[in-house]
């Protein structure tokens, strides 16, 4: 267990874990979901997975929406690249910023879960349903971040292949 701990970097510590934890405990607390695992390691891969799900919620909707509303906007990936190169602060700096983000979705999905929360109630969804739209949530969600995690992979290396020319 202490090298798992130790080997989990401070990146997915404070953009995985941490909001997985902090999303469960908030959850169970106001809503009658209770993800709270008794069994340690069970409950550090199922709060790593639920922190997972919100980041990437984080990455691909909540930013973007910002970003269409004009509420942040982001520098150019080319330039981000080569700056990340030369000054070493910006790796500290957008891990800070992922883990604001992150923990911005988290608030929004919480709504959001409380919103469904009624919703189900009042609309009598059973429970299999909830399970089925979760799921399919889920995979879109993660079809979406294989998508966006290839386009960056493909704009570094034309940016390298560039850089060589």
């Amino acid at each position: 267990m202490k090298e798992f701990i130790e080997k989990i970097s401070s990146y997915n510590l404070f953009n995985n874990l941490l909001p997985g934890i902090l999303f469960t405990i908030i959850a169970k607390q106001t809503t009658k979901y209770d993800l709270i695992q008794s069994d340690i390691l069970l409950g550090l891969f199922l709060y790593y997975f639920i922190g997972l799900i919100i980041s990437r919620f984080g990455s691909l909707v909540f930013e973007n929406t910002l970003i269409k509303l004009k509420f942040v906007n982001c520098a150019n990936y080319k330039d981000f690249v080569q700056t990340q190169k030369e000054d070493s602060k910006i790796d500290s700096l957008l891990e800070s910023n992922n883990m604001f983000r992150t923990l911005s979705a988290m608030g929004f999905l919480l709504l959001f879960l409380k919103l469904y929360e009624y919703i189900s109630i009042r609309l009598q969804i059973d429970d299999n349903i909830t399970c089925i739209l979760f799921v399919i949530l889920i995979m879109t969600l993660f079809l979406f971040s294989y998508r966006k995690q290839t386009s960056y992979i493909r704009k570094r290396v034309e940016i390298h292949t560039k850089n060589k020319s």
